[in-house]
C-alpha cells in the first residue's frame, strides 16, 4: 500500500501520452481502482466530450472536469487518469498535489500526433492544423506538468508495461509503495 497522499496515483500529460492504458494497467499491477476523468464525465453526463464542448464550451467542460476530478481525489488507493488539460485550472493542481503523488507522462509530438489522429472524442483535434494545435498545448502545459510532477516518465516506442514498471520501480526506491 502507498504510504503517501491519500494512497492515490495521478497521471497526468497530453492527450496522447498514454495515460488511460498505463493508468489502468498500472492500477491493476498494484491492486489499485483506475478512473479515467474524462470517462467519469461522460458517464454521469451520458453523453461524449465533444457534445459537452458544443453545448456548453470548455468553461463548461472544465467545471464539469473540476467537480469529478474535486470528487474522485476524496478516495484513496486509486490511479486516476487525467484529461490533458486537467491542470489548467489552479483548484485542479492544489487537489492533484494534496491528495496523491503526481506522474507527468512525457510524450514528443512527433509520437503524440499519430496517437491521436482518429480520435474524435478530442474537441480540441477537430481542426486541421492539429499539429499547429497540440505544438501550442505542450507550449503552454508544459511548465504546468513539469512543476506538479513528482516523477516523470518518457512514453515514446515504449510499451505500456514498461512504461508502468518505471513508475512501480521509482515508488518501490522512493519507499511509497
Amino acid at each position: 500500500m502507498i504510504k503517501a497522499k491519500n494512497n492515490n496515483i495521478f497521471l497526468i500529460g497530453p492527450m496522447g501520452a498514454g495515460k488511460s492504458s498505463v493508468g489502468r494497467f498500472l492500477a491493476k499491477q498494484l491492486g489499485m481502482d483506475f478512473y479515467d476523468s474524462d470517462e467519469e464525465i461522460e458517464k454521469s453526463t451520458g453523453v461524449d466530450l465533444g457534445w459537452i464542448f458544443d453545448v456548453e464550451g470548455e468553461e463548461g467542460f472544465r467545471k464539469r472536469e473540476a467537480a469529478v476530478v474535486a470528487q474522485l481525489a476524496k478516495r484513496s488507493n486509486i490511479v486516476l487518469a487525467t484529461g490533458g488539460g486537467t491542470i489548467v485550472e489552479p483548484e485542479n493542481q492544489k487537489i492533484l498535489a494534496s491528495r496523491g503523488m503526481i506522474v507527468y507522462l512525457e510524450v514528443s509530438l512527433e509520437h503524440q500526433e499519430p496517437r491521436v489522429v482518429n480520435e474524435s472524442r478530442r474537441p480540441s483535434l477537430r481542426v486541421k492544423n492539429r499539429q499547429e494545435v497540440l505544438k501550442q498545448l505542450q507550449e503552454e502545459r508544459l511548465p504546468i506538468y513539469q512543476s506538479l510532477a513528482d516523477f516523470k516518465v518518457h512514453t515514446d516506442n515504449r510499451s505500456v508495461r514498461a512504461v508502468a514498471d518505471d513508475i512501480v520501480t521509482w515508488l518501490k526506491k522512493e519507499k511509497i509503495r
